[in-house]
């Protein structure tokens, strides 16, 4: 089985985030039809807002130290988190690390949560439904939405499901300071 650290990224694991980012983002395109920008690029809303907005955590995904993968969570305040990018290294991926990783990721933030993956993914839907199965059991839903803004593609489907504190490691988050341009979160034990 293959180790993996999941920790809350810090300045300077931004540059190491951006790659990846590229990475999920080239992946990703197969599903939407989206192109790069034409410096190579993918549009990153998402990740500057991770890594710079109060209410999201960016988390640094690794193997044996090396970057194995990131989660990006938004609406830390508000009263379902989101987990808005996750990605896992081709390398590394069936390994369960992917797994472990979602699972440390959510046990931080105990409650409810969601999820969106395309349904064309089939890698994805079986990995979402098996994630929302080992965390909440048959206590979670699955419904299709619009994509906000984009007509032009199908509906994502949405994953909803309650992580239990208890079950989950009994963790909250609290905001930190930290450098300008990027926000961390310190996690404190609610037991």
């Amino acid at each position: 089985m293959t180790d993996v650290s999941v920790r809350l990224a810090d300045p300077a694991d931004r540059p190491t985030l951006e790659r990846l980012w590229l990475l999920f983002r080239h992946d990703m395109s197969e599903y939407s039809g989206v192109l790069p920008n034409p410096d190579g690029t993918f549009r990153s809303d998402r990740l500057h807002a991770a890594l710079t907005r109060a209410d999201w955590a960016p988390y640094l995904l690794t193997s044996d130290g090396s970057p194995a993968g990131l989660a990006l969570v938004r609406s830390l305040a508000g009263p379902t988190r989101v987990l808005s990018g996750f990605f896992v290294v081709r390398g590394v991926r069936r390994t369960g690390i992917g797994l472990r990783a979602v699972r440390e990721v959510v046990a931080r933030h105990p409650g409810p949560w969601e999820v969106a993956f395309q349904q064309g993914n089939a890698t994805a839907v079986a990995f979402w439904r098996r994630v929302a199965t080992e965390i909440a059991g048959e206590a979670w839903t699955e419904e299709r939405r619009p994509v906000p803004g984009r007509p032009d593609l199908p509906p994502d489907t949405w994953i909803s499901f309650t992580a239990p504190a208890e079950a989950q490691g009994g963790t909250s988050s609290a905001s930190v300071s930290r450098a300008p341009g990027l926000h961390v979160h310190g996690h404190t034990s609610s037991a």
